[in-house]
């Protein structure tokens, strides 16, 4: 996974705040490497239940197969996107909480 737990922690935190952080998110999103913005729907769709945690290679695959508006746009365009993340990376067992304490 290119995906860092800081990355994941910085988009929660500011999916969180959209109404007031809409513009930073997007310049976030924007500057990551495509494989990161791939891993980063990927883990969103983990989150909601669309793939499994062991799914994750498919989920990938499939997030680099489909990708056809920019990746701000599709996350910004589905509710609980900080939800989903935040859930995505507690199935594949990562925690978020030291990294989002960092952040703030």
């Amino acid at each position: 996974m290119e995906l860092s737990l800081n990355t994941v922690a910085q988009v929660v935190l500011y999916a969180h705040e959209r109404e007031r952080a809409e513009a930073e998110l997007r310049a976030f999103i924007g500057a990551m490497g495509e494989q990161e913005q791939i891993e980063l729907v990927a883990l969103t769709w983990i989150g909601r239940g669309s793939f499994d945690a062991e799914e994750w290679e498919e989920a990938v695959l499939t997030a680099r197969q489909e990708a056809s508006t920019p990746t701000a746009d599709y996350l910004l365009g589905m509710p609980h996107v900080a939800d989903h993340l935040e859930s995505g990376a507690e199935a594949l067992g990562l925690d978020l909480s030291a990294a989002e304490e960092d952040l703030l």
